[in-house]
């Protein structure tokens, strides 16, 4: 028996504004008892004494100095564009002018 319905599912898509189909309601549903169960298999596990985690093994960041170091010289990095102007790429413009 389905614990969650297909009113819940459409419910859920149209909140995250999906759109499906009736096919793909009836697959969801089913898809989310599985997730739904394996969770409530997983609260049923003893988890005293152990510490919660967000990572299996230990992360460390490595930091290092920042060092200024020169850059590439304009006329270099402006060669690598298809196309400039006054000292900056051209690129086609992509926005209205009301935007």
């Amino acid at each position: 028996m389905s614990t969650i319905s297909r009113e819940e599912v459409a419910h859920l898509a149209r909140l995250a504004r999906l759109e499906v189909t009736d096919d793909e309601l009836d697959a969801f549903a089913g898809q989310l008892d599985v997730i739904l169960e394996s969770m409530k298999t997983l609260a049923e596990v003893n988890t005293d004494g152990v510490q919660p985690t967000s990572h299996a093994v230990p992360l460390v960041n490595v930091f290092r100095e920042d060092q200024p170091q020169p850059s590439l010289p304009r006329d270099a990095a402006l060669a690598g564009g298809p196309d400039t102007f006054e000292d900056r790429f051209r690129v086609p413009r992509i926005l209205d002018e009301e935007a």
